[in-house]
């Protein structure tokens, strides 16, 4: 692909390939310019560094969230929306967490996310400064959330690069997390538990759990203040 016709959105899609494959560990420069056919000065041309282009890819998966409309859609409603596109996305996108502890992600992307939840808790009722409080909180929350399969598909991606059995490995890892439970009786009595044996609701998850409790408390002050 001749420089002339390279752009760099194709270069950041691209990037976000890699990325979703490997991690941030697996992307290169030069290796993305190989795959998109260009020299690796060609690269250079569009972009500083990997760091630019990590920060580039980040701020493009933020563009993918349909976000709701604050001006028609009840506040509870329209916080679970985003939260679920953005739990969603990152699931997408597992090595989004740790460029974020990297790398300072805030382009058009990531700023259109946190003006559309500052509307949805500004018509809830929020002043500004506290709007800003409980939009951070549902963040913080979506993230903590999604940190867990994050964390186990960046290990996935980092066991792939090794050239290790994945399988073999995983079978390493579980024995192990089952060998550290035995110390401790409730960890061990779950691991135990067999998964019909757990009662939840129709669509009571973790994470729904949890989103419910972070909106019912941004709620109560919502009410205490009225």
């Amino acid at each position: 692909m001749p420089r002339e016709t390279l752009t760099r959105d194709q270069i950041v899609t691209a990037a976000v390939a890699v990325l979703d494959a490997e991690g941030v560990a697996g992307l290169n420069v030069r290796r993305l310019g190989t795959q998109l056919g260009v020299a690796a000065t060609a690269m250079y041309y569009y972009v500083r560094n990997k760091d630019e282009l990590v920060t580039l890819a980040a701020d493009s998966v933020w563009q993918e969230l349909e976000l709701p409309d604050p001006a028609v859609t009840e506040w509870r409603c329209a916080a679970t929306v985003l939260a679920h596109e953005l739990q969603s996305m990152i699931t997408r996108h597992f090595w989004l967490l740790p460029a974020m502890s990297t790398h300072l992600i805030y382009g058009p992307g990531k700023a259109r996310f946190d003006d559309c939840c500052l509307a949805v808790f500004e018509g809830a009722g929020f002043a500004e400064a506290e709007a800003d409080h409980a939009a951070a909180t549902m963040l913080m929350f979506v993230i903590g959330a999604a940190q867990g399969s994050a964390a186990e598909r960046a290990w996935q991606a980092r066991v792939r690069r090794s050239g290790v059995d994945e399988d073999a490995r995983q079978a390493e890892t579980v024995a192990s997390i089952v060998e550290t439970a035995q110390q401790f009786p409730r960890l061990l009595a779950r691991l135990k538990a067999s998964p019909d044996s757990v009662e939840t609701l129709p669509g009571d998850t973790g994470f729904e759990f949890g989103l419910r409790t972070v909106l019912d408390g941004l709620q109560a002050r919502l009410d205490h203040e009225k």
